[in-house]
């Protein structure tokens, strides 16, 4: 547990300051060093423009990010990969990883996603909700039962009792839209992020039951994190400008 004491002690002196002053916990913080982020794939665009704005307000910082899926990202870490951040597009996971003694301190929650259909433009099945994607002759594509989105996809058949018979099951949701756009399936299960950030080259079709599966997205620094940049970040991600990245990119308050 390398330097885990001291990562924790400035994580929680940067939260106290914030909550005595009242300021803003994305200020310069004085951290400095190269940081190394485990995130969702889900958390591609938002993190990287956290991340411009994260180095731009800590001058000689340099935030590295790794994106896969939330299962991938644990198991590679229980495995002796080295980061200072994971974020989890579940809490599951990160529960995982908390139990494995991989995380410094307690996750902190920062944002929701639920679950969407995407079809290829103009939905040329005429897709119209869920019970539409175990028909016959549909090739459906879902995200693999261990992963976040594929949990949610789980929790949905179950709520719903209708038994989806996926062309395949993908390792992140980026892997499900990339299916879809590329025409190799008629349908999928992406989170409602990633079915903006897609535009027009898929069509959404949105479906109340849904909300029976949305998901939490914890952040937490890692035990081995070697630097004080890792609280800073989490700080960032967590405060007002991160909520407001994320919130541009269509993700729910926690």
């Amino acid at each position: 547990m390398k330097r885990a004491l001291a990562v924790v002690v400035a994580a929680l002196a940067l939260a106290g300051c914030a909550g005595e002053t009242g300021g803003d916990p994305a200020s310069p913080s004085g951290a400095a060093g190269e940081l190394t982020v485990y995130a969702a794939a889900s958390l591609q665009a938002p993190f990287r423009e956290i991340g411009a704005e994260f180095e731009a307000r800590n001058p000689g910082t340099r935030v590295v990010f790794d994106f896969a899926g939330s299962s991938d990202l644990v198991a590679r870490l229980s495995q002796g990969a080295e980061a200072d951040v994971l974020a989890t597009a579940d809490t599951a996971n990160m529960t995982e990883a908390v139990d494995a003694g991989l995380v410094a301190g307690d996750p902190v929650d920062f944002a929701a996603n639920t679950l969407t259909i995407v079809t290829e433009p103009g939905n040329p099945l005429g897709t119209t909700g869920f019970v539409d994607l175990s028909r016959p002759g549909a090739d459906v594509v879902v995200c693999a039962p261990q992963v976040p989105c594929g949990a949610a996809t789980a929790r949905i058949e179950q709520a719903t009792g209708v038994d989806l018979a996926p062309v395949s099951e993908e390792s992140s949701v980026t892997d499900v839209l990339g299916k879809v756009t590329s025409g190799q399936a008629d349908a999928g299960l992406v989170y409602v992020t990633d079915a903006r950030q897609a535009g027009d080259a898929v069509t959404t079709v949105p479906f109340p039951e849904s909300a029976a599966a949305v998901n939490t997205y914890p952040v937490a620094v890692l035990a081995d994190a070697e630097n004080a940049p890792a609280a800073a970040f989490v700080a960032y991600v967590t405060g007002p400008d991160g909520r407001r990245i994320l919130s541009e990119y269509g993700f729910a308050a926690p």
